[in-house]
């Protein structure tokens, strides 16, 4: 997983409501945050949050994209059911989930499987990774994020 002062992978990716690309946002701080599966409690729990956040995001000239495996058109089915307004980028090839180093092992059952961490990145304005929250917990982690952002 990447780590604070490294530079963060460039990348584009299909979202659900048109491209990304990380380079159109150079010179701004940007939130990524990865989730393993649209339209799961726990997944829409966070997005909700950094949703409910996003004018004070904003305020603080920094952007916000939520990364999972689904489709373009699977993200648009969960903004539009609750009513999200942080981007919701679709990596279904896990390349960019790769470069961050977020599509681990994971196992349940005692069946081993390959999915999504949650894990959320700060990107300053030159690219840096400036904060990384690892192992997210959801309650609370938007704020949190919103926090750091606020007090540099």
């Amino acid at each position: 997983m990447l780590e604070c002062g490294a530079k963060a992978p460039s990348f584009t990716l299909p979202t659900d409501v048109g491209f990304f690309n990380l380079a159109d946002y150079h010179g701004k701080k940007m939130v990524v945050f990865f989730f393993p599966r649209a339209d799961t409690s726990g997944c829409t729990s966070e997005a909700i949050a950094f949703s409910t956040l996003q004018e004070e995001f904003d305020i603080v000239n920094c952007g916000v994209i939520g990364i999972s495996k689904d489709s373009p058109a699977k993200q648009a089915k969960f903004r539009a059911k609750h009513g999200l307004k942080c981007l919701l980028g679709a990596d279904d090839t896990t390349d960019v989930c790769e470069q961050f180093g977020v599509w681990i092992e994971k196992s349940m059952y005692g069946k081993a499987y390959m999915g999504i961490q949650r894990a959320s990145f700060v990107i300053d304005e030159k690219g840096m990774i400036a904060a990384v929250w690892p192992k997210v917990k959801v309650p609370g982690h938007a704020e949190e994020v919103l926090a750091f952002i606020t007090s540099e």
